[in-house]
């Protein structure tokens, strides 16, 4: 039996991400790799970050694979559709598996098997893809029937009468440290860090500490890890650093969980067997402000934490409250300049367009990016991702321009305060009102610079302006 494990992202077909030029490898992918691996499965991982569609079907119609395994999340979900509508069309591939799994499956399986998958995978996958492959194992020709994996746990697959049958929930894997460093030697890291350091000067890897976010923010997805909280041990996530920096040569280590700081004691002990062992890393991570106080930054400065986002999402607590945040937007600013003080990069994230948001709200945005002044801060107009408590507020006046198979959950529009194009103006107002505020501040706001911030402000307002005096004006506004 042949397994191959892919997820349909193409770097040359995304401009923004060539601009900023961060890939990261497919963690998850290589973490499924890893734990097959380990229980004997033999399994290829074809990474598409810098290799093309074209590439990818020579390799499925030269090694016609028994599994085919694809990782989906909104930005791979068209790519991993017309993946599937290859296969099927191909009379070599016809009794290839297609199995899915990743964030946007959950919400989603009835619609996937529609589409040409065999079996949605519903949380976490390393059991299940294992238990999946040592069925097939058994069945080495011909067609595979649904009942071959009924008994499966954390399965959605179709029935023959054409209902979708949902096995018994998978449990979640309790000791982290039960899973395997991931399968990084199955993919060509080097391109990874090559383009890192040829676009910034340094390079860059992913690390996970931790499956599952405790916390209830309406717009956020738990589709895959839950709504839990299980974490590595500090001296497994050590073992990990060095067992990099022995093999690879990079500058930083991004840590891809949700709140970094959510334990202090785990820090704490994290703190303690970096310093024990002497390993020194450079590192920057994702946390809450209500989890972050003068002694933890300094915990994470002692760590090597160059730069630490906070989510703060809006300016506005009425927002936040609405998004079921339970932060102080107090708190963020604080803590924005408190990371500021010591030492360390500050980055935030701004979403605007949340339902109820009015121009008052944006403003105090824009006031809370120019009090609390971090380093960096993204911004994204908000869209209602299915299976999270924005989509089911927002449902009954959700509406798409495209059919689900032509579109992501980011098409998705909704009745907001304004047209959806005034949020387009909103937010290049927010970008440059604070840019603008920074030259200022830096005694250069009538520099070219500042003046070119300005302009593209005042632009931006008459832009939000005539989408707002347009609201009267448009259906179901």
């Amino acid at each position: 039996m042949s397994l191959l494990l892919t997820h349909g992202y193409f770097l040359h077909e995304d401009p923004r991400e060539q601009v900023i030029m961060k890939p990261y490898p497919p963690l998850g992918l290589l973490y499924l790799a890893a734990w097959l691996d380990r229980h004997g499965v033999e399994n290829t991982v074809f990474d598409t970050t810098f290799s093309s569609k074209a590439l990818l079907e020579t390799q499925l119609l030269q090694h016609p694979p028994r599994v085919l395994a694809l990782y989906v999340n909104l930005m791979t979900k068209l790519n991993i559709l017309a993946i599937m509508r290859f296969v099927r069309q191909q009379a070599a591939l016809r009794n290839t598996l297609i199995v899915l799994g990743g964030p946007d499956v959950t919400h989603n399986a009835d619609d996937y098997l529609s589409a040409g998958a065999d079996l949605i995978v519903i949380g976490e996958g390393e059991q299940t893809l294992l238990d999946i492959a040592l069925a097939v194992a058994a069945v080495p020709e011909g067609p595979l029937p649904g009942a071959l994996f009924a008994h499966i746990p954390g399965l959605a697959l179709r029935l023959d009468d054409g209902t979708v049958f949902k096995t018994p929930a998978r449990e979640k894997l309790r000791d982290l440290d039960e899973l395997p460093l991931p399968a990084r030697h199955k993919i060509e890291l080097r391109l990874y860090l090559d383009a890192w350091k040829k676009a910034h000067g340094h390079s860059a890897l992913s690390l996970s500490t931790q499956r599952g976010c405790p916390y209830t923010c309406r717009w956020c997805s738990t589709a895959v890890y839950g709504q839990s909280y299980r974490r590595r041990s500090p001296s497994a996530v050590v073992d990990e650093i060095a067992a990099l920096q022995a093999e690879y040569d990079f500058d930083l280590i991004w840590f891809v969980d949700d709140v970094f700081t959510v334990s202090h004691k785990w820090l704490a002990e994290f703190q303690r067997e970096l310093e024990i062992r002497g390993v020194r890393v450079a590192f920057e991570c994702i946390t809450r402000a209500d989890r972050l106080n003068e002694a933890v930054i300094a915990q994470l400065k002692a760590c090597g934490c160059f730069r630490v986002w906070i989510g703060a999402e809006s300016g506005s607590q009425r927002i936040i409250d609405a998004m079921d945040r339970r932060v102080e937007v107090g708190q963020v600013r604080e803590m924005i300049r408190a990371a500021r003080r010591a030492g360390i990069q500050a980055g935030t994230f701004i979403m605007l367009g949340y339902p109820g948001e009015t121009e008052a709200d944006i403003r105090e945005t824009v006031t809370h990016l120019k009090e609390s002044n971090p380093d960096l801060f993204t911004i994204t107009v908000a869209y209602p991702i299915k299976g999270t408590g924005l989509y089911e507020e927002v449902q009954s006046s959700a509406t798409a321009a495209l059919p689900w198979t032509q579109r992501t959950d980011r098409d998705l529009d909704f009745r907001r305060s304004y047209p959806r194009r005034y949020y387009d103006f909103a937010v290049r107002w927010t970008v440059n009102a604070v840019q603008w505020h920074k030259t200022r501040l830096a005694g250069a706001g009538m520099s070219g610079k500042g003046l070119k911030f300005l302009v593209k402000m005042w632009a931006a307002r008459a832009g939000m302006w005539w989408w707002r005096r347009r609201l009267s004006e448009l259906p179901d506004q």
